[in-house]
């Protein structure tokens, strides 16, 4: 096990450092300030869609994960589609599969972390959902058209890894001495068809696939159907053994296929933290839609650490309102389900980064596990 986390203790109340339960405010979950290993965070979440016939569960939504340990911090963005099943088995499966995996080879120098423990650590939670897939799909075959988009950064020995499969985005605040000013940077780049780099990509994995990305209605999606290019989950897009009945004609592919249509591997980069890197801004693509990079830097920049992951939600909804020419307080009165036509679920997680922590490797700050999202409270764990 990477020495990065120390095992967790299940339980409701087990939370140390005094980081509690998250709180809701009607469709808002928040958690607006805590301490991991190398500063302060902050996270929230915004849910727009609508709940199942039997309101225990929305029909899909971000799931944010934040567990912060001695020596690291993790933090994942998961942005589920078609339903919650594939966020929520992400949520419980892939950190502790970087945690554990068999191939990974612990070293003083990087406590056992790298781009290829987190690509396989990917992979192996995908190939866990597919088996679960192949087990349920006779009997809820609605399973197979159920992904999500994966969003993970962890931070550990001074060192940042970003693993992104999907359309989620990270971006760093860096000050710029010379200009006293703090200029946002992208981490991550989005796996979505509306690029024409992704629209390639496609079609060099497809090359005998003319229909592989569509244009319709002025969008463009991979094979008509969905815009993400990389996903966990979205079996019937991986398999053929999925594309058939009793799944519903609406989600099958017309023609058969032999290679999967969509990836599971992120795309994954390492970087070296550097004393001008001030936080971390990792949201879903609802943020995104509304917020500039360096809007959301200036917001986070300009404004108390306190709750500001909500604040940039709180922006990303004006924006919104603004754009169908209403009222922020009249967006807020819209109830969820009729809530999607106007924004998307957001979810955001802001870390402020204190290089002295992170060049110390302090071991004093609280054990956290903050789970929010997706109809849950967030809840602590260690």
């Amino acid at each position: 096990m990477s020495p990065c986390w120390k095992p967790s203790v299940e339980g409701e109340n087990s939370s140390r450092g005094g980081v509690g339960n998250g709180r809701v405010d009607g469709l808002l979950w928040y958690q607006d300030s805590g301490e991991h290993v190398a500063g302060e965070f902050s996270m929230a979440v915004i849910q727009a869609n609508n709940l199942l016939e039997d309101h225990s569960q929305l029909e899909s939504g971000p799931i944010s994960s934040f567990k912060s340990g001695p020596h690291g911090t993790f933090v994942g963005i998961y942005d589920g589609h078609g339903g919650p099943e594939t966020a929520r088995f992400i949520n419980k499966h892939l950190f502790s599969h970087i945690k554990t995996f068999n191939g990974a080879e612990f070293t003083t120098e990087n406590h056992g972390m790298s781009a290829d423990v987190i690509n396989k650590a990917f992979l192996a939670t995908e190939e866990d959902f597919l088996n679960l897939v192949r087990e349920q799909f006779e009997t809820k075959p609605q399973i197979a058209s159920v992904g999500s988009c994966c969003l993970v950064g962890i931070i550990c020995s001074g060192l940042l890894y970003i693993a992104n499969a999907g359309d989620s985005r990270v971006v760093l605040g860096r000050l710029e001495k010379a200009f006293k000013e703090v200029k946002a940077v992208q981490l991550s780049s989005e796996h979505n068809a509306s690029f024409e780099s992704v629209r390639e990509e496609l079609r060099s994995f497809h090359p005998d696939d003319p229909q592989i990305v569509v244009l319709r209605h002025n969008v463009w999606r991979v094979k008509g159907i969905i815009q993400i290019s990389r996903s966990i989950g979205d079996a019937y897009l991986k398999k053929p053994e999925f594309n058939r009945e009793p799944l519903l004609p609406k989600f099958r592919v017309p023609n058969s296929f032999e290679k999967p249509i969509l990836q599971a591997e992120p795309a994954i980069s390492v970087q070296k933290l550097r004393p001008e890197d001030q936080f971390l801004i990792f949201a879903s693509d609802g943020l995104w839609e509304h917020l500039s990079n360096q809007e959301a830097v200036n917001i986070v920049n300009t404004c108390p650490r306190n709750g500001i992951a909500r604040r940039l939600i709180k922006a990303a909804l004006r924006e919104a309102a603004k754009k169908r020419e209403m009222r922020y307080s009249d967006l807020k009165k819209i109830d969820r389900g009729v809530r999607r036509h106007f924004h998307d679920d957001i979810t955001v997680i802001v870390l402020f980064l204190d290089f002295h922590l992170i060049s110390n490797g302090s071991s004093c700050r609280p054990l956290v596990s903050i789970r929010g999202g997706a109809g849950v409270s967030g809840n602590s764990k260690y």
